[in-house]
């Protein structure tokens, strides 16, 4: 099970809504999303949770790119949910990065023949190339303007998503939608 919910900061408040990210393929999609939900451009937090597992935090200042935060990288990739806040640049990865590195392979000549299954020096293959993190990843100082601050985002855990409305004020909007 997960929880998704839009906060969106307006001059009365926050406004909070809850989302299916059922339609919702890529970090692009979900910004569009969270643009929708404030059409003055203010603020949106999108707030996803997993089963007490992991928890994400989605920022959107207007026409700016996302800010990320992911408590545990690892749990959330096994999440199509957490695969969507996921993205290479997140992670350090080299987008491009699926392309063959000439300067990696060995070309003398020994390959013809050889079965790759068979190579476990494989510097693609495997898991070394899918390793994702375990813990957090992102930007721990995403709602350090908003009240909570890079350790205290750092250390939250269960009840994470409730804990970040307290600190915003934003706990009753949140709970009319949970």
């Amino acid at each position: 099970m997960y929880f998704a919910a839009l906060l969106a900061r307006t001059e009365d408040g926050w406004e909070a809504s809850d989302t299916e990210l059922d339609d919702v393929e890529t970090l692009s999609d979900l910004a569009d999303l969270a643009r929708e939900a404030s059409p003055d451009e203010d603020t949106v937090l999108v707030l996803i949770e997993q089963e007490d597992s992991w928890f994400g935090v989605v920022r959107i200042d207007g026409e700016e790119d996302p800010r990320i935060f992911v408590s545990d990288a690892a749990a959330a990739a096994r999440s199509s949910y957490g695969e969507i806040l996921l993205t290479d640049e997140l992670l350090g990865r080299d987008p491009d990065d699926d392309d063959t590195d000439l300067d990696a392979l060995d070309l003398d000549g020994t390959e013809d023949g050889e079965d790759e299954d068979e190579d476990s020096d494989d510097p693609k293959g495997g898991s070394s190339a899918e390793a994702v993190p375990h813990g957090p990843v992102g930007d721990a100082a995403i709602l350090d303007d908003l009240g909570v601050g890079e350790k205290e985002l750092k250390s939250l855990s269960e009840d994470a998503l409730t804990e970040i409305a307290d600190a915003l004020g934003a706990s009753e909007v949140l709970e009319t939608v949970r």
